[in-house]
């Protein structure tokens, strides 16, 4: 049966958000949502944008859900406090999780969480609430990934790993087996984690530096 859903927010985000759930869900997009004081338009996707102060008055919680979509800005604090306070007004929090995803871990994905194609989850995996799971991860085999958390893509998650809330995890990161990420970590692009993270910190891969050979002076290419 078909429900309707309201997203929370009008940036790309909330685009991906309208097209993935319009393509394959059991959900009809029938309204956008954001604060008044950053309403810039009255449309969005083609569908009407309501404040989000009058958004009981206009769609319901009692025949709407509601997903909000927001990136990982400060730490995905911002992400966490609609989610909360759509939460409070009364709605069903929807998730998103792509058919092209591999989810063998018996449902354990929470509320709002947005989980794209070719996600590998493997049994025993526990996602918490308001968690994105880019395109292209794999979270191994008892691994925790608890509230609050944006993973991006192509990132492996070893077995047994505990993520903490609140956790950024750039593209291409590696956490071996076993380790604890702390809450509110960054883990940076193509970084490799071979032991536990302690609350609040930064790790950041090494970026790959300029050759002093320039192109035109590469045999064979």
């Amino acid at each position: 049966m078909t429900e309707r859903l309201v997203i929370f927010g009008t940036g790309e985000i909330a685009q991906l958000a309208h097209y993935y759930f319009k393509r394959d869900s059991r959900f009809e997009v029938v309204a956008f949502t954001v604060d008044a004081a950053y309403m810039d338009a009255s449309r969005f996707c083609e569908l009407p944008v309501i404040p989000f102060e009058d958004i009981v008055d206009r769609c319901p919680p009692g025949n709407h859900a509601m997903f909000v979509a927001l990136s990982y800005a400060k730490l995905n604090a911002v992400r966490k406090e609609k989610y909360l306070a759509a939460k409070a007004k009364g709605y069903v929090i929807a998730s998103y999780v792509s058919p092209q995803a591999t989810v063998l871990n018996d449902g354990r994905v929470g509320e709002n969480c947005f989980i794209l194609e070719d996600n590998t989850i493997q049994p025993f995996a526990q996602i918490g609430n308001n968690v994105t799971l880019w395109s292209g991860n794999h979270i191994g085999h008892h691994s925790v990934v608890h509230d609050h958390c944006f993973l991006a893509s192509h990132i492996v998650v070893s077995g047994g790993v505990v993520i903490g809330e609140q956790c950024f995890v750039g593209v291409n990161a590696t956490l071996r087996d076993h380790i604890t990420i702390g809450e509110r970590c960054v883990i940076g692009a193509g970084a490799l984690m071979l032991a536990d993270a302690e609350a609040g910190g930064v790790y950041l891969g090494a970026a790959t530096e300029r050759s002093k050979v320039p192109s035109h002076r590469l045999r064979g290419l």
